[in-house]
């Protein structure tokens, strides 16, 4: 534990007093039991030694020195030394972290093994695992830049679309960060707390360094530039790993703009890392993340200092259970007033102190599940089983997945296929039921929902294979004029976003790339007035 003296204090100084007392406490005693000053004005002092026989006493150790020692630790214990802030921790924060992932062609680059963007990826695969719990946003961009996930603090879900990010989903050429700036400023006023924006890339756009300063001003966000590649760059290869060449069959190049980071930095305000082969460039990000969220959130909040007292706990037990001996008499009434002290000082105000102090954070969800609060319960619940059950009936199925996950119980394997089927991942779901069923081949309701799983896969897959390859509205001959009767096939446009979205079976990289080039079209579209 380190003690930093220059800020070491007491919370409640005026509890001191009390150790002034204990003090004085054996030298007070000592006063009152002087027989010779009480007799000193009735008989002559040069007759008190012949007159008084005083028994040797061979204990030194009286019980008014445990007393006082009790009030001594007691009272500094109780006025609360301090030295340190309560600051919220980065890894079980409220931090968000936005992951701005570069997905320009020079990102394939293979100066760094296997190119920029694998290597990029492998990192981001790490440092969302010592973020578990931790809410963390992606965002891709190039000439454009796109949302691919909100904050979220599902690791498993963020890593799926990070694995399915590359250079192909976005068509625009570019480096635009001025885009990327603006979608992280809108995910941070939903988040409502001061984050960092983490910039992976190769380069940069000069031409609109001048216009980037004015977008963070007066804003929470924080931005971190970690820089990936070489200066002697690196042949490009496209997804099959073959060099990318040009008309002329020439290979093509990575470039790497060390001046156009620089500059990047500097606009920004922004720290300028670089990718490394060890956790480095990880502690450097959480350090830098961890430092801007503990400034911004001591501005908004009136920081509390921990409270160590409690460490004296230990010895004043320690004392008080030496102080029963046999033949000792000890008055108690001081250290009863100590421990009135102790339970009316001022507790730090919490919602749930006294719920806390007389029921189990699985107690008070329980409570919550059973008054149908399901929100609140999976807020309290600790245990991971009703955790993801409450998460469950409140539709939080992110939290849910994680809780559950946790175990090993055809239970949690049978709700994790529930989850999975209402997301349309009809394979996940029929793994989960199998393994529930593996676990206790005896679940009626597991094998039901298996057999489901199977059926809608099944009308599924053969959807796919049936769907007529036609615009919709164009009319299907399945035979050759004149040899047949022909039949007019309609295929059916999707009511909704929501219906489209449920028939969407698709990888995320296409379902990705679909995104992104639909919000490129839109946002090139001319804007008509009113």
């Amino acid at each position: 534990m380190e003690i930093n003296l220059g800020d070491f204090h007491f919370l409640r100084p005026y509890w001191l007093l009390l150790a002034v007392f204990g003090a004085l406490l054996p030298l007070l005693w000592r006063r009152s039991h002087d027989q010779q000053r009480r007799l000193r004005a009735i008989i002559a002092p040069h007759l008190l030694p012949h007159l008084l026989i005083t028994p040797q006493d061979p204990h030194r150790l009286r019980p008014v020195h445990l007393t006082a020692a009790l009030l001594i630790l007691g009272a500094i214990a109780t006025a609360g030394p301090t030295w340190e802030q309560d600051r919220p921790a980065f890894l079980q924060n409220r931090a968000p972290l936005i992951i701005a992932l570069d997905l320009s062609p020079s990102m394939d680059a293979s100066d760094v093994q296997p190119t920029r963007l694998e290597a990029a990826k492998h990192k981001l695969h790490d440092l969302i695992a010592r973020r578990s719990g931790a809410r963390t946003a992606l965002i891709a961009y190039a000439g454009s830049a796109h949302l691919v996930l909100p904050a979220t603090d599902d690791p498993a879900l963020l890593d799926s679309f990070i694995q399915a990010l590359g250079t192909d989903l976005i068509a625009l050429p570019g480096k635009n960060v001025a885009a990327v700036i603006e979608q992280a400023k809108r995910l941070l006023q939903a988040e409502k707390a001061p984050g960092t924006l983490l910039l992976i890339t190769d380069g940069a756009d000069t031409a609109q360094l001048d216009s980037l300063k004015p977008l963070l001003q007066g804003s929470a966000l924080q931005v971190l530039v970690l820089a990936v590649g070489s200066a002697n760059g690196g042949i490009i290869r496209d997804a099959s790993g073959q060099p990318r060449t040009d008309s002329n069959g020439r290979p093509e190049l990575g470039s790497f703009d060390s001046a156009a980071l620089k500059q990047l930095a500097a606009a920004t305000d922004a720290p300028l890392g670089s990718l490394t082969i060890n956790d480095d460039d990880l502690d450097w990000i959480e350090g830098h993340a961890r430092q801007h969220f503990q400034a911004a959130s001591d501005e908004q909040r009136e920081l509390q200092w921990k409270d160590a007292g409690y460490w004296l706990c230990g010895p004043l037990l320690l004392i008080a259970f030496f102080s029963v001996r046999r033949g000792w008499s000890l008055n108690w009434n001081a250290v009863l007033v100590l421990g009135a002290g102790l339970a009316l000082q001022p507790a730090p105000a919490e919602a749930n102190a006294l719920t806390d102090a007389f029921f189990t954070r699985d107690q008070q969800g329980r409570w919550a599940f059973e008054h149908q609060h399901y929100p609140a319960a999976a807020e309290l619940f600790v245990d991971p089983y009703w955790k993801g059950i409450a998460a469950y009936n409140a539709a939080d199925f992110d939290l849910a997945l994680a809780s559950f996950a946790q175990l090993d119980t055809p239970q949690a394997y049978f709700y994790l296929g529930n989850i999975y089927v209402r997301r349309f991942k009809f394979e996940q779901a029929i793994a989960a039921y199998r393994q529930a069923l593996t676990l206790q081949p005896q679940f009626p309701e597991a094998s039901a929902n298996l057999a489901l799983a199977l059926a809608l896969l099944k009308d599924t897959d053969s959807a796919e294979q049936n769907t007529p390859e036609v615009k919709p509205d164009a009319i299907k001959f399945d035979k050759q004029p004149g040899k047949g009767q022909s039949k007019p096939l309609q295929t059916l446009q999707a009511a909704s976003d929501e219906q489209w979205l449920q028939n969407l079976t698709t990888s995320p990289a296409n379902f990705l790339r679909q995104k992104f080039s639909l919000q490129d079209q839109t946002a090139q579209q001319p804007k008509v007035a009113p």
